[in-house]
C-alpha cells in the first residue's frame, strides 16, 4: 500500500486515521533514506508546540522526524467529547497503527511526552511491531498521583479564569475540544484507578525515560515504575531545575540525551546488518 502523506521536509499537510484528517509535519530525511522518529505530543500539545525541538533533533540525529497532532488538536479535526477515560490505549492501539502506516513508517522509534509517552509506551509494550526500535519517554504517567490531579485542577482555573484559554487559542483550531478533551477526563472521579503500569511489563525494546525533578504533574515514582518492572534495558535520566517539559527547560540537555540514544540504536542496527 503506498503512503499517503507526501514527505517533504519542513512541509505541514495531513493524514487520515480513525476517519479523522490529521495535522502532520515532517523533519529531516524520509522513511526509505534513514530511520524516523514518531513525535506524540502531551495532553494540551500539538504539532507546532514542540516548538523547533523536531527540526533540531532531525538535524542532531540525522534521523527523520515525523509529528503530528491528535484528533482534537491543533489543526486536525476535533473528537467527540467526553473522551472514554482509557482514550490513551486507545489512540495506541486503534489511531498510532493507522498513523504510522500513512507516511510509510519502516524502523524508528516513538518519542512521546507526557500524555504522548503514555501512549508510545502502551503501543511498544502493547501492540507487535517490528519497525518500532525503541521507545522514548518524557514525563510519562501509569497512574495517577495527587500531585498531578491537583495540577490539572489549577490548570482548570486558569483556563476559566485566566489566560491559559487566550494561549492555548493560538495553537488549536478548537481550543475548547483540546482542553476539555483532557481536562475532563483526568479529573473525572473514576480516572483515580487508572493504571496502565502493565504495559511496562510487556517492553521487548530498548526505553528511555526522561523526567524532571520538579515535575508539577508527576512523581519520580513513575520513573521508579519503569525501572522496577521492565525486562528490557532502560536509560533513566533525572533532569535537576526542570519541570514537567524537558524539551522546553532543559532543551539542550534533553537534545543530548535523546541524540545519544539515537546514535547508540544506529550502531546496533549497523551491528545487526555486519552480522546478518
Amino acid at each position: 500500500m503506498m503512503p499517503e502523506f507526501n514527505w517533504k521536509s519542513d512541509e505541514a499537510g495531513f493524514i487520515h486515521a480513525d476517519n479523522k484528517k490529521l495535522e502532520a509535519i515532517c523533519f529531516g530525511p524520509s522513511p526509505e533514506k534513514a530511520p524516523t522518529i514518531v513525535m506524540l505530543h502531551e495532553g494540551l500539545g500539538c504539532a507546532k508546540l514542540w516548538r523547533d525541538f523536531p527540526q533540531k533533533l532531525a538535524h542532531e540525529t540525522g534521523y527523520g522526524v515525523f509529528v503530528y497532532s491528535r484528533a482534537g488538536y491543533g489543526k486536525s479535526e476535533v473528537c467527540q467529547l467526553p473522551r472514554p477515560l482509557d482514550y490513551m490505549s486507545r489512540e495506541a492501539k486503534e489511531v498510532l497503527p493507522q498513523v504510522l502506516d500513512t507516511f510509510g513508517f519502516q524502523q524508528g522509534f516513538l518519542l512521546g511526552h507526557s500524555d504522548g509517552a503514555t501512549i508510545a509506551a502502551i503501543y511498544a509494550g502493547m501492540m507487535p511491531d517490528y519497525r518500532a526500535r525503541a521507545v522514548v519517554m518524557m514525563a510519562p504517567h501509569f497512574f495517577t498521583e495527587d500531585i498531578g490531579l491537583k495540577s490539572i485542577a489549577k490548570a482548570k482555573e486558569k483556563y476559566e479564569a485566566g489566560d491559559l484559554r487566550e494561549r492555548l487559542s493560538k495553537y488549536h483550531e478548537n481550543v475548547e475540544c483540546a482542553f476539555k478533551g483532557w481536562n475532563d477526563a483526568w479529573l473525572d472521579e473514576a480516572f483515580k484507578n487508572w493504571n496502565v503500569s502493565d504495559a511496562i511489563d510487556h517492553l521487548r525494546i530498548p526505553a528511555l525515560a526522561i523526567q524532571g525533578r520538579e515535575d508539577e504533574y508527576g512523581t519520580l515514582a513513575q520513573i521508579q515504575e519503569i525501572d522496577e518492572r521492565t525486562y528490557s534495558p532502560a536509560d533513566i535520566e533525572i533532569l535537576e531545575n526542570c519541570g514537567h517539559s524537558p524539551h522546553i527547560d532543559q532543551p539542550e540537555r534533553t537534545l543530548e540525551i535523546i541524540s545519544e540514544f539515537a546514535a547508540r540504536l544506529m550502531r546496533i542496527e549497523n551491528e545487526k546488518v555486519c552480522v546478518g
